[in-house]
């Protein structure tokens, strides 16, 4: 045994996406949502003001659309983590893998106090009312025409500055 100490890293990891994912699928039950889906509305649950909704949770990073490229494989993670706490449920079919709310969702969530869960669980509502009815083909169109934009204003920012010198 060493005396290494360990740092965790607890933004957008596997906990966290995991939890964010929890509180999108309990909003969005009975619905069943697949990964691509849940990739796309995490991004939009912390970055809501890219899309014209409240302003976002997270800040605006420069080139935070890449997240939407990256996140897979750790939320991947975190649904089979919230899945072994019987939260998160895996449902195999014709059109795919989705994931849904389990019966237990809703009263873990409620034992969940602070700002920044109340603040996601707001967005989710958003992000659910907003893009919902969206097929997957339009989700992936919307997201495919604005990903060059979020993000992209800081190196627009930073031509501009470059410029004046």
């Amino acid at each position: 045994m060493t005396n290494e100490i360990k740092i965790l890293h607890p933004f957008n990891s596997a906990v966290e996406l995991g939890l964010r994912s929890l509180i999108l699928l309990e909003h969005a039950y009975p619905t069943k949502l697949d990964i691509q889906r849940l990739i796309y509305y995490d991004y939009l649950l912390v970055h809501s003001g890219d899309a014209g909704g409240p302003t976002s949770i997270h800040p605006a990073t420069p080139h935070r659309s890449g997240e939407v490229l990256v996140k897979r494989k750790m939320l991947e993670q975190g649904l089979v983590l919230f899945m072994s706490r019987k939260l998160i449920l895996r449902e195999y079919n014709k059109k795919g893998i989705f994931y849904y709310a389990s019966d237990n969702a809703t009263p873990f969530i409620d034992c969940l106090s602070s700002k920044y869960i109340g603040l996601l669980k707001e967005r989710a509502m958003w992000v659910f009312e907003t893009f919902s009815k969206m097929r997957d083909k339009e989700l992936d169109k919307y997201f495919r025409q604005n990903l060059d934009k979020w993000g992209g204003e800081f190196e627009n920012e930073a031509i501009l500055k470059f410029e004046n010198l």
